[in-house]
């Protein structure tokens, strides 16, 4: 497979469009409801499998498929993901109106470090073929690990991510809306929402450790590997208000992450210098571990509706006044008059007054 540039290109400005798209449908904060939230990842995964149905019908079955085996890959680890995010944004008791904020960022940043990330990789691969031993190590440890670890709870108030950013970075103890600077008696400070979103993306650079090998495992062509990123990327958003209250319900599903990360590991060892397992048969083996993965736990907690995850009886961070928010510096700098009062807090005066 050859992709020209013009298709590199024509990928990366349907991606700009959409996230613009996405941006105008939220440009106001409110509450995603389970409807919009359904609506939207139906027009993401529409968008993703409508991406492989032209690979497939350009470039024949082979790639087509390829594709879909690192999209069904990217998309169901990406709902751990999304698991990962609700229970950082119920310890932190971030307001639901300002999640989709959180989350446009942090996958705007998701797309640039995997397209870093898969640069790299792909450079790697190139010059030190050996590199696929260790990939295909690490999936088999991470699969057993999370096998094991599977029960452990999370704690995100134990991140050495956040725990470095409180150090080094001033921060308030308030939540200001949806900022994520503010300044206060002329000092510039982080909010906990800044510290929501590096966690956000820290979170997510760990999971593309894991992601990434498991795609190179099922295909050689950075072209599908960023597509099949990119599109399951782009559904996160959706999918966490989708999904965030059904925690509970997917209790098998780590199991059958686990499972795939495995299978993905045994079949780039074995494609190194054994035997190339043909892509059909990788696809079928992958949807089948998720699809009863699910079934099963849907099957196991029938019953059980949409539930929110328990928050702390303390918050870590509290949420400011308006009399707070009020008396803030503006961000970027003000003008002063001769006598030292800043003239940008005062009220614009109307033609009348100039008159």
């Amino acid at each position: 497979m050859n992709a020209p540039l013009w298709a590199w290109l024509a990928v990366i400005g349907v991606i700009v469009l959409m996230l613009a798209v996405d941006l105008f449908a939220h440009r106001k904060a409110h509450v995603i409801s389970v409807r919009e939230a359904a609506l939207w990842s139906a027009v993401w995964v529409a968008f993703g499998v409508g991406f492989g149905v032209l690979v497939w019908q350009l470039y024949g079955a082979e790639f087509g498929q390829q594709y879909f085996a690192g999209y069904l890959i990217e998309k169901s680890l990406a709902v751990d993901n999304v698991f990962v995010w609700a229970i950082i944004f119920t310890y932190f008791a971030v307001p639901r109106v300002y999640q989709h904020r959180v989350l446009f960022l942090g996958v705007l940043g998701a797309l640039v470090f995997r397209g870093i990330f898969i640069a790299a990789g792909s450079a790697i691969i190139a010059s030190a073929g050996w590199v696929l031993y260790l990939f295909a190590a690490l999936l088999l440890v991470t699969g057993y690990r999370m096998i094991r670890h599977r029960n452990d709870p999370l704690d995100p108030e134990k991140s050495k991510a956040l725990a470095f950013f409180r150090n080094r970075v001033p921060m308030t103890n308030d939540f200001h809306g949806q900022r994520f600077l503010i300044r206060r008696n002329g000092a510039l400070l982080a909010t906990p929402l800044l510290a929501v979103l590096v966690l956000v993306e820290v979170t997510d650079i760990i999971f593309a450790v894991d992601s990434i090998p498991a795609i190179f495992a099922v295909t050689d062509e950075v072209f599908l590997v960023f597509t099949a990123n990119a599109f399951a990327i782009l559904g996160l958003r959706a999918m966490y208000f989708l999904l965030a209250d059904l925690i509970h319900r997917f209790i098998y599903l780590k199991i059958g992450l686990a499972l795939v990360l495995i299978w993905v590991g045994i079949k780039m060892l074995l494609k190194i210098d054994i035997y190339y397992i043909p892509t059909p048969i990788s696809l079928a083996v992958i949807a089948a571990i998720l699809g009863v993965s699910i079934a099963a736990s849907l099957w196991a907690t029938r019953g059980q509706g949409r539930r929110e995850l328990p928050a702390p009886a303390k918050p870590p961070f509290g949420t400011a006044t308006i009399q707070d928010m009020q008396a803030l510096d503006p961000l970027f700098g003000y003008r002063r008059s001769t006598s030292g009062a800043r003239i940008d807090d005062e009220p614009p005066r109307s033609n009348h007054d100039r008159r």
